[in-house]
């Protein structure tokens, strides 16, 4: 039988990367502020500091990279302990076909570093990204996993080559590499969580908590994922409870929210989101989904609506 994680991880995917590059001459440091999206860095060439979300600092050498999976705020920097520039702050020329170049005064060309947002196919609270440690660093990966090494330094000649449509091809190596990342770090990094894991992994609630996630639009009945496990409704419900720490409806209304806020914040119609949720009506959708949330969604339909205006 597969395993429930690796069934719930082939529905997570991305579905956008912004690229850009940088050649910094010592000292620099620059602050990445939190976002929704995913931030990844990759050192080429030369040597950098991350300062992690937890504050930690780290030594990065050529080759190495590392994958915020929630998009938390951190610095890379020539050295610890200097005062960040905001990346929102330094000037942005178009390079290539997808790809941005950050212009850093007196750029040092022994040093090339690359970086990228990545937008998945669902937000950072997320159960799957939730789950995931705040850095993914790939030189803790690389010694199970060979290919990593090999699709950085594709990445990288695509971005030193300045060919045409080297946008379209960075998105598919990210998309790989990205993958490969997760999939390593779950079968060599992860083997002693608790909690999610934890319960993703038990053999009776696995099967049901990977069904609920491969179909999260679907309005889950006790009794159908009763049957998922193959036990009595009462059996499950308690079962259920005992290893995730909430009821079954409680675990579907917010997968299904979290879907809906998805949903919202691509721009989609509140009316439309309840429509293909199966409400009977907008306010009972929007009662859900404030309940949930903590906010209404046409709050989050208001910020999509801006961040289009923003960028037309």
């Amino acid at each position: 039988m597969t395993d429930p994680l690796t069934e719930m991880l082939r529905g997570l995917r991305l579905d956008g990367v912004e690229y850009g590059r940088c050649q910094p001459s010592a000292p620099w440091a620059t602050a990445f502020p939190t976002q929704e999206e995913a931030q990844f860095h990759f050192l080429a060439t030369g040597s950098a500091f991350l300062r992690a979300p937890d504050g930690e600092w780290t030594e990065m050498h050529p080759g190495d990279a590392v994958l915020l999976p929630r998009g938390d705020g951190h610095v890379v920097a020539s050295e610890p302990g200097l005062t960040p520039i905001p990346v929102d702050c330094l000037p942005r020329k178009p390079l290539c076909d997808g790809i941005v170049d950050l212009q850093c005064h007196c750029p040092d060309t022994t040093n090339l570093l690359f970086f990228a947002v990545m937008r998945f196919n669902v937000d950072k609270h997320h159960p799957l990204l939730k789950l995931m440690p705040d850095v993914m660093r790939t030189s803790d990966l690389a010694a199970n996993e060979p290919a990593i090494p090999a699709l950085l330094d594709a990445m990288a000649r695509e971005v030193d080559l300045n060919r045409v449509g080297a946008g379209g091809i960075l998105a598919r190596l990210a998309d790989v590499l990205t993958a490969t990342i997760i999939r390593t770090w779950v079968e060599h990094g992860c083997g002693d969580a608790t909690g999610w894991l934890a319960a993703v992994r038990n053999p009776e609630v696995g099967r049901v908590l990977a069904a609920i996630h491969l179909n999260p639009a679907h309005d889950w009945s006790v009794d159908e994922l009763a049957r998922q496990m193959g036990a009595s409704r009462s059996g499950f419900a308690q079962r259920f409870v005992d290893v995730v720490g909430e009821t079954p409806a409680r675990y579907v209304a917010r997968m299904r929210m979290h879907l809906a806020h998805q949903w919202l914040r691509e721009g989609q119609r509140v009316s439309a989101v309840a429509r293909r949720l199966g409400y009977e009506s907008e306010a009972s959708f929007s009662r859900a989904f404030k309940r949930v949330i903590g906010a209404s969604p046409s709050h989050f339909r208001e910020r999509a609506r801006s961040s289009i205006d923003l960028h037309a």
